[in-house]
């Protein structure tokens, strides 16, 4: 169940090596966990995570790279311990995670995931919502059961993320469509929608292995920080990506109405391009000729650019924050290879 020690920067499949590394160890372990869960909902997340077709038969694995839970199992490791140790924060952070999809398909109206129908379209809004419900009540669960003296410590950092999420979430909705929203409002929106939880992703490995504030504080605060750079490209991407790798329809945050940070940006640059593109944000529906339009005002008013220069400096204060920090080598050229790679997105 340990996977190697690692530090090792090369890739496989164009994955992080700590990634691959982190598969076989973590996603028996997050089916185990979700073995608990009744059949009809085990079903659904069972779905969501990939293993399952809609009738739950066994499916090729697809899906998410478990970012979040190779980032706990290497935050284990950085405090000096076996990766193992990691083990539960691991699967609740993934599990949080499912928890956070499977409502937030259903708030955006996105009908698919990663290129197949998401999991309110197969199964109804009703049950996923009860799944989502279900996978965060069993995100406590598992790290109650872990069995670690510091077990209550890692479960008030996951209470304080899904807490700092959730709040996350309510100000992206409020932000859909808003034209007075800024830049800070973005960002400060990305720190608790995504930033959060990859705070706690980074740092909880290591509080399960019992390490002081030294080592825990920098770890959280380079996930903190990844978030906003992991966020960023997600913005980028959600304009410009390519459906074929997304999953999603191209300009598929235009079409939401989303007040994304290259939106935002935009629209603070001020002048007609901007009154232009606050008036398409403002229609109910646009056409194809519209939404390529809006694209194209958004990156003249410097939204693209200035979105990639936030990945950017993001990514560097995440890697900042390790400097120096009394961590294991190894798992420190881990997580920065996991850092770049978020942050490399082609977008």
């Amino acid at each position: 169940m340990t996977p190697p020690g690692g530090g090792a920067a090369a890739v496989s499949g164009g994955l992080p090596a700590v990634i691959d590394r982190a598969a076989p160890v973590l996603a028996p372990a997050l089916r185990t966990a979700c073995e608990r869960l009744t059949p009809e909902i085990c079903a659904v997340v069972g779905y969501h995570l990939g293993w399952l077709d809609a009738d739950g038969r066994p499916a090729e694995l697809r899906g998410g790279k478990s970012v979040r839970g190779a980032l706990a199992l290497c935050s284990a490791r950085a405090a000096g311990a076996d990766a193992s140790a990691g083990i539960p924060g691991a699967v609740a952070v993934e599990l949080v995670h499912t928890f956070s999809l499977l409502h937030d398909d259903i708030m955006d109206g996105d009908r698919e995931r990663h290129g197949r129908p998401a999991a309110w379209t197969a199964f109804g809004r009703a049950r996923a919502i009860l799944a989502g419900d279900a996978a965060l009540a069993l995100a406590y669960r598992v790290l109650l059961d872990a069995g670690s003296p510091a077990g209550g410590a890692a479960l008030e950092s996951l209470a304080e993320a899904t807490e700092r999420l959730i709040d996350g979430q309510a100000l992206d909705l409020d932000l859909e469509g808003r034209a007075g929203a800024t830049p800070e409002d973005c960002i400060r929106m990305c720190a608790g929608k995504t930033g959060a939880l990859l705070g706690c992703s980074a740092s909880i490995g290591a509080i399960l292995a019992g390490a002081g504030d030294d080592v825990v504080a920098p770890l959280a605060a380079f996930g903190g920080h990844l978030g906003l750079a992991f966020q960023a490209v997600d913005d980028l991407l959600g304009i410009w990506g390519d459906p074929a790798v997304t999953g999603k329809p191209v300009f598929g945050d235009l079409v939401q109405r989303k007040t994304s940070l290259p939106v935002a940006i935009a629209l603070a640059s001020g002048g007609d391009d901007a009154r232009e593109l606050a008036g398409l944000l403002g229609r109910a529906r646009l056409d194809g000729a519209e939404l390529e339009r809006a694209a194209g005002l958004v990156e003249a008013g410097g939204g693209r650019a200035g979105a990639a220069a936030q990945a950017k400096a993001e990514l560097a204060k995440a890697l900042g924050a390790l400097d120096g920090a009394p961590i294991d080598a190894g798992a420190r050229a881990d997580l920065a290879d996991v850092a770049r790679f978020v942050a490399a997105r082609e977008f």
